[in-house]
């Protein structure tokens, strides 16, 4: 092997040609163990790259003492420093006089184990510590110092004076270069760029071009990226579109409470209505009342019958029997779920006439955010996003909602539901939604689901044989799992870091 001490001084890649041309292959890490490996690597690779060498990596473990393991290499092991000290005492020494000589607690203590093993010493009668062997091979010292100039040994030593935790294992890559179609003792600068000058002259001809790297990845573009949120979104409107779901349209988010509660049976004295769990608008404080998207005017009827159902009850229904307050029906609150925007879009399809002169079936779905007072912790913000569906048909069943969650949820990759009765104002019967979680190895909660109640969708003019379906759930909590998010003020908010939204990869829901 060449090595770096007789050739030239000058920078890395003339000093790996020259010593090429004494011997061949070179390896590097004995002909410049004072370079770091890093230059060493882009040395190597600029040559190669000019053709002038070829090289390959050679990957070894070095065997290095540790301070305790240079310290026995260069004073003996704990127990040979025991015997020495006691063979040198005649008539033996008590412990503290051992600790004494030594000038060492913790190499007495741990030396005389080891000779005792060894049966190097033992003790008198009177206590004292004598040493008993005529003379001994320190072997971990000598192993030690094998170690030391070589930088390995064999296996059953290396395991061994690791577990005593003197020696540790350092893993070197360096290479081994060998000469190139063009090597040569100088580096030959190559062109990068063609010049007119070349090209009057004719120099093109004869000039050594810098060859293009196609595999070069290129600098980093500044540009923006996908929030995950947004990429999770994407493919819960996939799986909704591909079940033949129209999207709603979500862009109010201050809605009045005619719409955010009273048409969905939410009574006046609910507590979500409390200024603790909602909030409400300052200015302007009252919203106009409920009037048609075809030409604009008051729905009396349709607010009649909400009042009514709440009041006196209803189709039916008892309602709640409290005195029903149109300034508190109009307040202004930013939406505390896009249920609110179900209402308004089941309250259009009651107006609508199919081939049979009723209200068509229909599939609607949203996903937008919604807004509530609440405590900000790792998992609960002021304002989320809602997933939502609604299906409204004839002859629906509980049985068959149960089965399309089955379905819907299936489409994620959710299997194993688990369904259990819960109670919303607006829903009778109710389910909450459970699925098993590996991870946490429990059931989790994963969504809300129910079937209209005739009181809201009666008010509506909706017929009395048309069942309407309805469940939502966060999108947040499935975007959280899939990118492994522990706090949800790192997935939306002021604490965002801009470097994950770039880095992370588009997401794949598990589809069946």
């Amino acid at each position: 092997m060449a090595t770096a001490d007789n050739g030239p001084s000058a920078d890395l890649p003339s000093r790996i040609l020259y010593a090429l041309s004494t011997s061949e292959p070179v390896l590097t890490s004995e002909a410049f163990p004072e370079v770091p490996f890093a230059e060493v690597k882009a040395a190597v690779d600029s040559l190669n790259s000019k053709s002038m060498i070829t090289y390959k990596p050679l990957e070894k473990e070095l065997a290095l003492l540790e301070p305790e393991g240079e310290q026995i290499a260069a004073h003996g092991s704990h127990e040979a420093r025991v015997f020495e000290a006691l063979r040198s005492a005649m008539e033996g020494l008590s412990i503290p006089e051992l600790e004494k000589a030594i000038g060492d607690k913790t190499v007495t203590k741990l030396g005389q184990g080891k000779a005792f093993k060894e049966k190097w010493i033992s003790k008198t009668k009177d206590g004292k510590l004598v040493a008993t062997a005529k003379s001994i091979e320190d072997v971990t010292q000598r192993q030690l110092l094998d170690i030391k100039k070589n930088q390995t040994h064999d296996a059953k030593v290396i395991a061994d004076l690791r577990k005593r935790k003197l020696i540790k294992i350092q893993r070197v890559i360096s290479f081994s270069v060998s000469k190139g179609p063009k090597y040569a003792l100088e580096v030959v600068k190559q062109e990068t760029d063609l010049t007119a000058d070349m090209l009057a002259s004719g120099a093109w001809k004869t000039v050594d071009f810098k060859p293009y790297n196609f595999n070069a990845l290129g600098a980093d573009q500044n540009a923006g990226a996908l929030h995950p949120l947004n990429k999770v979104r994407h493919e819960f409107r996939q799986i909704f579109f591909e079940m033949g779901f129209q999207e709603m349209p979500t862009n109010r988010y201050i809605e009045s409470g005619f719409w955010n509660f009273d048409a969905l049976y939410v009574p006046q004295q609910h507590p979500a209505r409390d200024l603790q769990d909602t909030f409400y608008v300052a200015d302007p404080k009252i919203a106009d009342q409920p009037r048609s998207e075809e030409n604009g005017e008051f729905e009396a009827k349709y607010w009649d019958n909400v009042k009514e159902v709440h009041q006196d009850g209803l189709f039916g229904s008892i309602g709640y029997r409290y005195p029903w307050s149109a300034d508190e029906s109009l307040r202004l609150v930013l939406r505390t779920h896009t249920t609110a925007i179900s209402a308004a879009v089941l309250r259009k399809l009651a107006s609508e006439k199919g081939p049979d002169g009723r209200p068509p079936p229909a599939r609607y779905f949203s996903i937008d955010r919604v807004f509530r007072n609440e405590s900000v912790d790792a998992t609960h913000l002021a304002e989320f996003h809602q997933v939502e569906g609604v299906i409204a048909d004839y002859g629906l069943t509980l049985g068959g909602l149960m089965e399309f969650m089955e379905i819907f949820f299936g489409k994620m990759g959710i299997t194993d539901l688990k369904f259990k009765p819960a109670y919303n104002p607006y829903t009778e019967p109710s389910m909450e939604i459970f699925s098993y979680h590996k991870g946490l190895n429990k059931l989790v909660e994963i969504g809300n689901s129910g079937m209209f109640r005739p009181e809201m969708l009666e008010a509506m003019g909706l017929p009395k044989d048309m069942r309407v379906y309805g469940w939502g759930l966060s999108l947040e909590r499935p975007t959280m799992i899939k990118y492994g998010i522990s706090n949800i003020r790192e997935l939306l908010g002021h604490k965002v870091d801009l470097g994950f939204i770039k880095r992370n990869p588009a997401v794949r829901l598990d589809k069946n």
